[in-house]
């Protein structure tokens, strides 16, 4: 299988080919530079590999929660190669792939990333015996006060969520997390590898089906709401 994946949503550009049992990477924290990054790592990994477009398989893609612009980027991105190809596309959840980036001896996973405005996007994970995550429950945003988290479980964290909220995400907990890194992204690499069992699944789409998670769809604070968040301050 060759497949080409793509993960956008949060500082990270990263892009990711499996091709047969190698797989080939370029990744980069390059916050407002995705659009000057993204097909330029795809043609790299591509020449890497020795493969042409028309080799691929499939498209994978992280379809967000995360930036509005990043997510977007990636989606359209994805949809336009899937077209000009005719392959299936794989939309694949951000913070599944970001999940995946917590210790590999991890059983429970918190993956969060930082929504702005003073939220989190955030959801949970099992880690799985072949290592893979799957959901624990819904993905969510909102403000880190109010996240809902199963209890019983000794959490790993995962991602810039952690960063900004730290104290407010652990007084959600009711134990300590085993493990909390905070600067970690979602990465092409872990799309990859999430989507080739959805691949063999038969839940590849049609490029036009192939849609963007955001979660929410406010992207910024209006000038009244900034005038009242700085007057309560």
């Amino acid at each position: 299988m060759n497949l080409l994946a793509l993960e956008t949503s949060t500082e990270a550009c990263s892009v990711a080919l499996i091709a047969g049992d190698a797989m080939f990477v370029r990744s980069e924290i390059a916050p407002r530079r995705h659009a000057e990054l993204l097909l330029p790592m795809c043609e790299a990994v591509l020449a890497e590999a020795g493969l042409r477009r028309r080799q691929l398989d499939a498209i994978a893609v992280g379809r967000g929660p995360g930036a509005f612009t990043g997510v977007r980027l990636a989606i359209s991105a994805a949809q336009g190669i899937a077209l000009a190809l005719d392959r299936p596309v794989v939309p694949v959840s951000s913070l599944a792939a970001l999940a995946l980036e917590a210790p590999a001896e991890a059983r429970s996973i918190l993956a969060v990333i930082d929504a702005r405005m003073g939220e989190i996007y955030a959801g949970t994970f099992h880690r799985r015996g072949d290592g893979l995550v799957e959901p624990v429950g819904f993905e969510t945003v909102g403000p880190a006060e109010r996240l809902a988290v199963p209890p019983g479980h000794a959490w790993a964290i995962v991602g810039t969520g952690w960063d900004t909220h730290a104290a407010a995400i652990r007084a959600r907990l009711d134990r300590e997390p085993v493990s909390a890194q905070g600067l970690c992204y979602p990465q092409a690499a872990a799309i990859a590898r999430l989507a080739v069992p959805l691949l063999a699944g038969g839940h590849g789409l049609d490029a036009e089906q192939a849609l963007p998670v955001y979660l929410r769809d406010k992207v910024a604070f209006t000038t009244s709401e900034r005038e009242a968040a700085r007057a309560s301050a």
